[in-house]
C-alpha cells in the first residue's frame, strides 16, 4: 500500500508542470488519487440509498417489536425488590418486626382461607329449604384436601359450570332516550388533563353524539343500550354465565346519587339480583367514591345494603374455614379516606366499628400505589384488590409486582385479589392518555394478565371488566362498526364471544390449579 502511494506521488510531481499549463492541476490531482468525481458520487449515492433502506427496515422491525412487547409486558420501573415501606423498611421483613404479628396473621389467614360462599340455596334451586341445603352438602362433600373456595354448579356437564372465585366488575350507568329520556354515559364528555399545558393540546368538553358516535373505542353488539332495559340485564347475565364468572361486582352508589356524568340507578339493583339469581350468579357490591363518602356514611351504606339485599338468594357471602359466613365489599378509591378514619369503621375499637356486629363483613381496599398496602392494613381492611387493566400504569396494576404483594398479604392475613383485563383504551374520553393504551393483541394480552393472576395463587381473581366501555376493558360482545367520522375497534378476526370464551377457559384452569395447590 505504501509503495503504491509513493509511486503515485512521483507520477504526480512528474505531471504537475504539464498540468499547470492547462490550469487543471487541482482537478487532475483529485482525479488521479481519488477517481472520477462523477463515478465516485454515484457510487456513494447508491451505497447511501441501500444503507438508508436497510436502516429504515431495521427501525420498522424494532418499532413493531417494541409495540408488541409494550402491549404485553410494558415496564413501569417497579420490581418486587421495590416493595418496601416508607422509611426504607422492607415489607417482607415487617412480619418479623411486629410482636405477635405472626400469630395474628396466621389466625386471620386460617379464618379467611376458605372461600366463596353460599347461602343454603347455593347448590339447590331457589325454592330449596335450609335443611335440604344441609342434606345436599352432606351428600356431596368437598374432596378431601380441596379448599372450599368455589362452588361449581353443573347442569348436564362441565360446560355448564360456573365458578365463584371469578369476580367481574359490572356497571349500570348507561341510558338511552327511549328508556331514560336521554343518552347517559354514551355521550360522555372529553375529560381534560389536569395539567393545563397538556390539556391545551387536546380537545376537551365536547360530548359524543350517540348512537353513531359513542364514548368508547369499541361498539357494543347491543348498540348503545340502557341499563334499565330488563332484556339487556338478562342478556348480560347470560353472557356472564357463559364466561363462567360466578360473581358480579356491581358498581354501587347510594340512593339518589351518581357519578358526575350519570344518573342515580340504585333502584335497578333488585332487577340485577333477580336476573343474576336466574343464572346462578351472585352479586357483590363495589362501593364507589360518591361525593361526601366517609367512614361514617359507609357504616350507613353497609347497613342499608345488608338490610335490603342480605336475604336475597343472589347476595354474595364469603365462607371462611372457621365456618363464619360474611358479605364481601370492594371499596373503590379507598385511598381517598385516611387510614385513621377507616379504622373507626373497620377495627374493633373504632367509634362506629362494624366488627362483631350483624353488619360485619370482609372489606377489600383498592391498591394503586405501593404505600397503600401498609395503609390498608393499618385501616383494618381485610384484603386488597387491583383494578386497572393497564399493565405498568401503576404499582398495583403491574403484573410483575403481584407476587410480592401476595407475599405481603399472606404474611399479614390479608386477601389479595388481582384484577386482570383484556386491554385498555380510554382515549374516547381521555384523548391525552394514549400512552396507557394496551392493545388486546387478539386476546393475548388478556391471556397474559390471567396467567399472571393465577400464577400468584390467589383465592379470588377479578375481571376488569364486563362493560366498562369508556376505558375499553369490556369483555361484553362487541362488533365491527364504521361511520362517516369513526372506525371502531373490534374483536376480529375472532367472533364477539372471544373474551367470554377466554374467561371461561381460564376459570376452569384456575379451578384445576387450585386443586393442585392443595394436594
Amino acid at each position: 500500500m505504501q509503495s503504491d502511494i509513493t509511486r503515485r506521488k512521483r507520477f504526480y510531481h512528474a505531471r504537475t508542470s504539464t498540468m499547470k499549463q492547462h490550469g487543471c492541476s487541482v482537478v487532475c490531482t483529485v482525479n488521479y488519487f481519488c477517481g472520477s468525481p462523477t463515478s465516485l458520487t454515484m457510487s456513494r449515492l447508491r451505497l447511501r440509498k441501500r444503507a438508508c433502506l436497510a436502516l429504515f427496515l431495521f427501525t420498522l422491525f424494532i418499532f413493531g417489536t417494541m409495540m408488541g412487547l409494550r402491549a404485553l409486558t410494558p415496564s413501569d420501573g417497579f420490581s418486587s425488590s421495590d416493595l418496601s415501606a416508607p422509611g426504607g423498611v422492607d415489607l417482607m421483613m415487617m412480619p418479623f418486626m411486629a410482636a405477635g404479628g405472626e400469630k395474628r396473621a396466621a389466625e386471620r389467614r386460617a379464618e379467611r382461607r376458605g372461600g366463596q360462599v353460599a347461602n343454603s340455596d347455593d347448590v339447590l334451586p331457589p325454592a330449596a329449604s335450609e335443611g335440604a341445603g344441609e342434606s345436599q352438602r352432606s351428600r356431596f362433600p368437598p374432596p378431601r384436601g380441596v379448599s372450599d373456595t368455589k362452588i361449581v354448579f353443573s347442569n348436564s356437564g362441565p360446560e355448564k359450570s360456573i365458578f365463584y372465585d371469578i369476580h367481574i366488575f359490572y356497571y349500570l350507568w348507561y341510558g338511552t332516550p327511549q328508556m331514560d329520556g336521554s343518552y347517559v354515559h354514551w355521550d360522555h364528555v372529553l375529560v381534560p388533563h389536569w395539567d393545563p399545558k397538556i390539556a391545551a393540546g387536546h380537545p376537551k368538553g365536547k360530548q359524543h353524539a350517540p348512537p353513531e358516535d359513542i364514548a368508547s373505542s369499541y361498539y357494543p353488539e347491543l348498540g348503545p343500550y340502557s341499563s334499565r332495559d330488563p332484556d339487556v340485564i338478562e342478556l348480560h347475565m347470560s353472557q356472564i354465565e357463559a364466561a363462567a364468572a360466578g360473581v358480579v361486582v356491581l358498581a354501587w352508589y347510594p340512593p339518589g346519587m351518581a357519578d358526575d356524568h350519570g344518573e342515580p340507578h340504585e333502584d335497578l339493583v333488585p332487577a340485577v339480583m333477580d336476573a343474576a339469581h336466574r343464572h346462578r350468579i351472585k352479586v357483590a357490591f363495589h362501593i364507589q367514591p360518591y361525593k361526601g363518602r366517609t367512614d361514617l356514611s359507609m357504616h350507613d351504606n353497609v347497613k342499608y345494603i345488608i338490610d335490603k339485599y342480605g336475604d336475597h338468594g343472589a347476595f354474595y357471602r364469603f365462607r371462611a374455614s372457621s365456618g363464619k359466613v360474611l358479605p364481601l365489599f370492594y371499596v373503590y378509591d379507598s385511598y381517598l379516606t385516611p387510614a385513621e378514619s377507616w379504622a373507626e369503621l373497620l377495627t374493633p375499637p373504632g367509634a362506629h366499628s362494624l366488627r362483631g356486629t350483624p353488619y360485619d363483613a370482609l372489606f377489600l381496599g383498592l391498591m394503586v400505589e405501593e404505600r397503600h398496602l401498609v395503609e390498608l392494613r393499618a385501616a383494618g381492611f381485610d384484603g386488597v384488590y387491583t383494578y386497572f387493566a393497564s399493565n405498568g400504569f401503576s404499582f398495583g396494576s403491574s403484573h410483575h409486582n403481584w407476587k410480592a404483594v401476595k407475599t405481603f398479604c399472606d404474611a399479614h392475613g390479608l386477601l389479595f385479589v388481582p384484577g386482570a383485563g383484556p386491554g385498555y383504551a380510554d382515549t374516547a374520553v381521555r384523548p391525552w392518555n394514549d400512552h396507557n393504551t394496551r392493545n388486546r393483541v387478539n386476546g393475548r394480552y388478556y391471556e397474559t394478565a390471567l396467567q399472571a393472576a393465577v400464577a400468584v395463587r390467589p383465592e379470588l381473581v377479578a375481571i376488569t371488566s364486563f362493560n366498562q366501555w369508556h376505558e375499553g376493558t369490556q369483555i361484553e360482545r362487541a362488533v365491527p362498526k364504521k361511520t362517516a367520522t369513526r372506525v371502531y375497534l373490534d374483536y376480529t378476526p375472532f367472533n364477539p364471544d372471544l373474551y367470554l370464551d377466554i374467561t371461561r377457559r381460564w376459570a376452569l384452569t384456575f379451578s384445576k390449579e387450585k386443586e393442585q395447590w392443595l394436594l
